[in-house]
């Protein structure tokens, strides 16, 4: 198999020695990389600190064209970049192809932003000792950016951070996952179409502990990293002058109160809990429905479930795909068990197969074991009944983390309780935690994050405002 390159300085690299991706379906080999040596991780950051200064400087045409162009690509390539997903993720095709069309609209969002322009001018004139002034607010870029990308969405969690960067004039090096990296380089072989400076984007594929030292490094000004609550804490604490946003995990809490429509209810937990067996940080991981249709609608929600297909994720008809690895089938398979020792009843589900977890629902839980406590990250999801609304809301917030939230109820008056009280990034109405579009501000408080994702709101995290006023001047 022939070698795949990574992207250093406009060059396309083999490094020294190689490293297999493999398939968590079958274990196939999908591509062999290169890996980067010392000195092309030093050049590249070399590259991204000089070539800042040129890119920082560009015209907003040339950035937002280029942008476009991506975009345009990246719909042109769809399946076939779906068909990648699919293949290094084990991510079921119709998923994956979700999140290809959705990396379109992420580059289409960036330059759509970057054209409207974010510059502000405030009249200063506003006290009499002030004297006749006005002042233009815009935003710089901070510099170089490190992106540190996961392995659950290896297109558009790449998009999300080479986007922004793009749009507002930086420079990213991003390290993608080992276990999914294929992801990145495509967005760096139509990156590598534009007419953007060669060093504006660059990929090495490279070891956590290689990344460490990146992220150590004076050269990049901010770090942008999508993954574990423990990684992430621990590189915002590596330099406090620099600037970090961390998007984090969850265990996601939805409420499903006795005037919600429950088929609706139902048919959506299912899919938000499962599509991704389980591996994304909104995922639905808690349950909580109102006493008295507690019964009725576990039993329509056991019947939904049971009715996902798992299997090979390249067929079109599979909603549930493999586990990235098969030690997370184990351990998620341990905390499963840990749990029923303590007392939890399984409905459905609750056994592992090969690289799958089979979807499984769990009852009888209590917020103190480790299925309701942590981040379990696969395709399990626990169910509770509650009594009053303001309980429920209790029991979401009652967890470290607060990504986003899903709460199905038809009062307007629940909904605006939900949105003030939760502890979350995101209060989703009459659907689950993991709705996300590509544009809205995405992130989350607590341990699961600290700063905000989403177009506009990256662009804002990788710049800072600078005020120019001007004294004097007739008004």
């Amino acid at each position: 198999m022939t070698v795949r390159p990574f992207l250093v300085n406009g060059e396309w690299r083999t490094g020294q020695g190689s490293f297999e991706v493999k398939s968590p379906f079958d274990d196939s080999v999908v591509a062999e990389l290169g890996v980067p040596t010392a000195a092309d991780v030093d050049e590249a950051t070399a590259t991204a600190a000089r070539t800042f200064e040129e890119s920082r400087r560009l015209p907003v045409h040339v950035r937002s064209e280029a942008l476009d162009h991506i975009s345009k690509r990246l719909s042109e390539t769809v399946d076939e970049n779906a068909e990648l997903i699919a293949r290094e993720g084990g991510k079921p095709l119709k998923w994956a192809k979700a999140e290809a069309t959705r990396a379109i609209s992420t580059f289409r969002w960036a330059s759509e932003v970057l054209r409207h322009g974010d510059d502000e001018l405030m009249r200063l004139d506003t006290e009499a000792s002030l004297g006749s002034r006005v002042g233009l607010l815009r935003r710089f870029p901070l510099g170089p950016v490190l992106g540190i990308t996961p392995f659950n969405f290896p297109l558009n969690l790449v998009a999300h951070k080479v986007a922004p960067a793009l749009a507002v004039g930086a420079t990213i090096v991003v390290k993608p996952a080992s276990a999914t990296p294929i992801g990145a380089l495509r967005l760096a072989e139509l990156f590598a179409e534009t007419d953007l400076p060669k060093g504006a984007y660059q990929v090495l594929p490279v070891s956590s502990k290689v990344a460490d030292g990146m992220a150590r490094d004076d050269r990049f000004k901010k770090i942008s990293f999508t993954g574990s609550a423990e990684i992430g804490w621990y590189l915002k604490g590596l330099d406090p002058k620099k600037r970090v946003t961390l998007e984090l995990g969850g265990n996601a809490g939805v409420i499903v109160h006795s005037d919600a429509d429950l088929d609706l209810a139902a048919k959506r937990i299912a899919f938000g809990g499962y599509y991704q067996a389980g591996q994304s940080c909104i995922s639905v991981q808690r349950v909580l429905v109102q006493s008295e249709v507690y019964e009725d609608f576990a039993a329509r929600l056991v019947k939904e479930v049971e009715s996902l297909k798992v299997g090979d994720p390249m067929d079109p008809t599979v909603d549930v795909g493999p586990v990235i690895q098969r030690s997370e089938v184990d351990r998620i398979d341990g905390w499963v068990q840990e749990a029923v020792s303590q007392g939890a009843e399984v409905l459905t589900g609750g056994k592992a197969d090969g690289p799958f977890f089979l979807p499984t629902l769990i009852s009888d839980v209590r917020p103190e074991m480790k299925v309701c406590r942590e981040e379990i990250f696969g395709p399990v999801v626990t169910i509770s009944p509650y009594q009053t609304f303001e309980e429920a809301l209790a029991l979401v917030n009652d967890s470290r983390f607060g990504l986003q939230a899903g709460v199905f109820t038809n009062d307007i008056n629940r909904a605006f309780e939900a949105h003030r009280t939760l502890e979350v990034g995101g209060v989703i109405i009459n659907d689950q935690s993991a709705f996300r579009a590509d544009q809205m501000p995405y992130g989350g408080s607590k341990d699961s994050g600290f700063g905000r994702e989403g177009l506009r709101f990256a662009m804002e995290e990788m710049t800072e405002p600078r005020i120019m006023v001007l004294s004097h001047v007739p008004l």
